[in-house]
């Protein structure tokens, strides 16, 4: 049972770290929308998660030495595993934001980051409560 718990908790604190990283990188981009040359960057979020999680190995990467470790994020294709994203459109001054798609993914995010917080926070809340006894309430 305490595999299970501290399994699905390693699980959801993975995923946090990971949308976090992917929400910095987002601003990262909304931010740099009027820089010329600047070239949009993505995570594949689900790639990422499986190799963090230890779900799917990765040839040539780096291992994790400890089980809390994360694994580099997927798509080496960048620096720290971060991939340039598709770019709908050009622009004269060949910046790579698409800035209603930035937003959305953004937006998408956070909601999704909050929803992760909120798992994380009813597992520890319903482990705590299953862990008192019947005469404290």
């Amino acid at each position: 049972m305490l595999n299970r718990i501290t399994d699905t908790l390693n699980f959801q604190t993975q995923a946090l770290s990971l949308r976090a990283e992917r929400q910095r990188l987002l601003a990262s981009n909304i931010a740099n929308a009027d820089t010329p040359g600047y070239q949009a960057r993505e995570i594949n979020f689900a790639q990422a998660l499986r190799e963090a999680t230890g779900e799917v190995g990765t040839p040539g990467s780096l291992a994790t030495t400890q089980r809390g470790h994360m694994a580099p994020l997927a798509g080496a294709r960048g620096e720290s595993g971060k991939a340039y994203a598709l770019q709908s459109q050009t622009s004269m001054d060949s910046n790579g934001v698409d800035m209603d798609r930035e937003r959305a993914s953004f937006a998408d995010n956070s909601v999704k980051y909050e929803a992760t917080l909120r798992f994380i926070n009813g597992s520890v809340r319903t482990t705590l409560d299953s862990m008192k006894s019947h005469t404290q309430g």
